[in-house]
């Protein structure tokens, strides 16, 4: 393959892989805006809205390892294309659904094909770019289409709801979905690990109940209450289920999660920092986003103009952190971003029910900074801490911390806010002081996070970077 040839191929995967990334975020991020007319379309309460979002998240996180395994063995486009294939036609069951019970089902198989793509999605990206440079420069831009897509959301949301009505946010997917399968099969080459691992369905079983009964429990805590025997069974399923997982991958002979990589510091920070920003400011989005639909009574269109500042300063800072990292090591990008998003998530706490708008931009703009630089350095760090050949499960892994932490976040604070007030029918107050409670629970999550990453990735360019773990090998070139 001639040079012209290669460096096509390589822009058309780039593309397609951004393309599919910025589905999976807008997906998160485009339903947050249209929640409130699900809701009243739908007739559901805040429970059945919030599993809009944890059903995807939750169904990601648990498969994505599994997911990760799969594309290793038998072939990280072919995963790929299966994932694509599977996100966009239950795109369109969700865009069809009839009931609130209906669109959750279809939004957990959504979840199924998502956690493919990203499973597959950086592997695919460490295949067509193995020089330093060349590597770091698309990860530069997957880490700001994550971030965009996420932060852009809202307003693309805003837009699809006020002009189409919600199910088009669901729509949009099905063209974009067939787009990205035919620059699938057009640029993206094979890839494999001869060494891949097999399933490991105890452990897939274990993880899939412990963080199903956990979420399930946060989200029925406050109707339920806490000290309600069902409550407590759910919760004490989840803590049983989640040792279970631990035992089985201490002792199981292919792990899904190998527990020895958390060894090596930089693999943990990784998974560390991730779990942290997304706990916080990702999952935060649906309450601030209800805020300004429910409490300020902004249009859709209106709150996702609301980000739309914040948007174009995380595209600039996405930008430049892709230098940076030539001369700044990963560790002190990915500290700093999540301080910046702790200060911006506590500055929002300014808001109160008779604010302006202008109340939450200050904070909004300091998150999105923080994201801008946390996001192409993390990229950087949860491939590097592995070899090449383990690069789908690098990917698996840091993208169920990822949505795990998304699909807790969102079930943690729902706790926090008055679940009558999040869709209009309490008191504006009540719901105020839920969210600056979650806001401050939020920033110190994303603090803590800080302080870990601090302590786990290295931040000086000259500290000696960590080998791979025993029984990596070379990726196989198959297509």
């Amino acid at each position: 393959m001639n040079r012209q040839a290669t460096t096509i191929n390589r822009r058309g995967t780039l593309a397609v892989v951004c393309l599919a990334t910025a589905m999976l975020m807008l997906d998160i991020a485009v339903v947050n805006t249209a929640l409130a007319h699900i809701a009243h379309g739908l007739h559901s309460g805040l429970t059945g809205v919030q599993w809009v979002v944890d059903a995807y998240t939750l169904s990601l996180a648990t498969v994505v390892l599994s997911a990760g395994s799969l594309a290793d063995r038998f072939g990280r486009r072919l995963t790929f294309a299966a994932g694509m294939g599977v996100f966009t036609a239950s795109s369109l069951a969700c865009a069809l659904a009839g009931d609130i019970i209906v669109l959750d089902a279809a939004r957990a198989i959504q979840g199924l094909g998502a956690a493919m793509l990203f499973a597959s999605s950086l592997a695919v990206l460490a295949d067509a770019f193995r020089e330093a440079d060349a590597r770091a420069k698309a990860f530069a831009a997957y880490g700001a289409t994550i971030g965009a897509a996420f932060a852009i959301g809202p307003l693309v949301g805003g837009a699809l709801t006020s002009g189409l009505g919600w199910r088009a946010v669901f729509y949009v997917n099905v063209p974009l979905g067939l787009l990205a399968l035919l620059g699938t099969f057009a640029w993206l080459r094979e890839s494999r690990d001869p060494a891949a691992r097999r399933l490991d369905w105890p452990g897939q079983i274990a993880l899939s109940g412990g963080l199903f009964l956990l979420v399930l429990a946060l989200l029925r805590g406050n109707e339920a209450h806490w000290t309600s025997p069902g409550i407590l069974c759910e919760l004490g399923g989840a803590a049983a289920c989640l040792t279970a997982f631990l035992a089985v991958e201490a002792r199981a002979r292919a792990p899904m999660l190998p527990l020895a990589y958390f060894r090596r510091p930089a693999f943990t920070g990784a998974q560390v920092s991730v779990f942290a920003i997304s706990a916080s400011f990702f999952a935060l989005f649906l309450y601030t986003t209800l805020y300004l639909q429910e409490i300020l009574r902004l249009s859709p269109i209106d709150a996702g103009l609301v980000y739309l500042p914040g948007t174009i300063l995380l595209f600039v800072v996405s930008g430049a952190s892709a230098q940076l990292t030539q001369r700044v090591s990963p560790g002190v990008l990915i500290v700093l971003g999540l301080v910046l998003v702790a200060s911006g998530l506590a500055l929002m706490t300014i808001a109160a029910a008779g604010s302006s708008w202008t109340a939450m931009l200050p904070g909004i703009l300091i998150v999105c900074a923080g994201t801008g630089l946390f996001n192409p350095a993390l990229a950087s760090v949860a491939l590097g801490a592995l070899s090449e050949a383990q690069s789908g499960l690098a990917a698996g892994v840091n993208d169920a911390f990822r949505q795990g932490g998304i699909a807790v976040g969102v079930a943690a604070f729902g706790a926090l806010v008055p679940a009558g007030a999040a869709l209009g029918n309490g008191s504006p107050g009540a719901y105020v002081a839920g969210l600056h409670h979650a806001l401050i629970v939020g920033a110190a999550l994303a603090a803590g996070g800080a302080i870990l990453a601090l302590k786990l990735i290295a931040v000086r360019r000259d500290q000696p970077s960590e080998q791979p773990l025993p029984g990596a090998g070379a990726i196989a070139d198959v297509g």
